[in-house]
């Protein structure tokens, strides 16, 4: 049987949703990049399926998406935010992560209906005092944003997850499995579902497996308990239909396309 090729961000946050894949060499190979990168290789046919940023569906509208499964957050989620030396409303530059385009879409987004801010986006890597060097705030996400001391740069974070939320009253989903409808069986499908469900049983081995020292475990084991959602349920369906409604109404998408998903068993929601 051909090996399915997985490929993963490179972030804590997917962790849980791995976990034990690499016991399953007979269906699956992994590899793990930023975001990007990520949607890369799943556009150039180097992955079969991948744990693509949510923005990737407005690029690719016809793949299907591993049912049940995602990485979102209902409120604040910790990994994705600003950072900021002056009050949003007096911010006029933000220096973005270049390594996630959908936290800039939605960083957009915010500052449009949210902020009423109209700030110059600056591209740069995610490095958060040369960011705040260049500019008035900085997006980053994932581990770094996750793990910077902002009171020890005395800045302010502003969480995009909980601003979403807040905005809405729906979830946010950054991520989620998705690819080619032909591309994965429905064992492939459950072996990803049943991967979730572990993961979120074994949230204190991922954590001390991932981080070296005591305070940072403790921290991602909250950050995986508290500020993650992994279930991709219809109100999580219905908080990505509506990043994408937003960000067609804005001008930054053509469409709000329909949510395709692979034939599961065991599908779960």
């Amino acid at each position: 049987m051909k090996l399915v090729r997985l490929g993963a961000v490179n972030y804590l946050n997917v962790r849980p949703l791995v976990f034990g894949l690499e016991r399953r060499h007979d269906l699956v190979s992994l590899r793990f990049d930023p975001p990007a990168e990520c949607a890369r290789l799943l556009a150039n046919g180097e992955i079969d399926l991948g744990m693509v940023p949510s923005i990737t569906y407005l690029d690719r509208p016809g793949d299907g998406i591993v049912p049940g499964v995602c990485i979102g957050s209902d409120g604040a989620v910790d990994s994705v935010a600003l950072f900021l030396r002056r009050p949003i409303r007096e911010v006029r530059t933000l220096a973005v992560d270049t390594s996630s385009r959908t936290s800039v879409m939605l960083t957009r987004i915010l500052c449009t209906r949210r902020f009423e801010i109209a700030p110059t986006f600056v591209p740069h890597p995610p490095d958060l005092p040369a960011m705040l060097a260049k500019a008035d705030g900085a997006l980053l996400i994932g581990d770094p944003a996750l793990f910077a001391d902002h009171r020890g740069l005395g800045v302010e974070k502003i969480d995009l997850g909980l601003e979403w939320t807040t905005m809405t009253g729906l979830p946010f989903v950054w991520a989620f499995w998705a690819g080619p409808l032909d591309s994965v069986s429905p064992d492939v499908v459950g072996v990803l579902q049943e991967a979730a469900e572990q993961g979120h049983v074994h949230i204190d081995t991922i954590a001390a497996a991932y981080a070296s020292d005591p305070e940072r475990q403790a921290m991602a084991r909250r950050y995986l308990r508290e500020s993650l959602v992994f279930r991709l349920t219809p109100r999580a369906a219905d908080g990505l239909r509506a990043y994408f409604t937003a960000a067609r109404e804005l001008g930054l998408a053509t469409g709000v396309p329909t949510l395709r998903f692979f034939p599961s068993e065991g599908e779960r929601e």
